[in-house]
């Protein structure tokens, strides 16, 4: 038995390319299926994805190996690639994202704030979001690059 013991569950945020609304009703849980077999691929545990038109969230579970830096890439361009071929060829996602450490005993409350993205989007922009967001993580951030 290893003396190695983690709990490493990041929540991830990033939009499309150009805030636009490209993911469809139609290939949205497709999208988010991807979505989590691609970091299933990547060695991670996705344990929630969801998100609405322009934007995803995932909760997922990584491993001390992992660079995040490099799993953010790889899972970007598999999913913007996937999702040009199969649904929309102008498809693509934002340069950067936004990735907040969750303790295990917030997991819970994390998957229930992913799935209940849709309801939450009818009262909040995605832009409202990512700032509260990064204010409750503590996160400094330059107002000109949430645009």
């Amino acid at each position: 038995m290893s003396s190695t013991y983690l709990s490493l569950h990041f929540h991830i945020v990033y939009r499309t390319k150009g805030r636009k609304r490209f993911i469809r009703a139609d290939w949205m849980s497709p999208l988010h299926e991807y979505l989590g077999g691609t970091v299933r691929g990547l060695g991670g545990v996705a344990e929630a994805v969801g998100g609405v038109e322009d934007h995803v969230h995932l909760l997922v579970g990584l491993e001390a190996t992992h660079c995040l830096a490099d799993f953010m890439r790889e899972l970007k361009k598999a999913s913007s690639t996937w999702a040009a071929e199969k649904h929309e060829p102008l498809f693509g996602w934002q340069d950067g994202y936004a990735a907040f450490s969750v303790s295990a005993t917030h997991c819970t409350a994390v998957r229930r704030y992913i799935a209940n993205q849709k309801n939450h989007h009818k009262k909040c922009s995605f832009l409202e979001e990512l700032k509260r967001l990064l204010k409750k993580n503590g996160v400094e951030y330059e107002p000109k690059y949430l645009l």
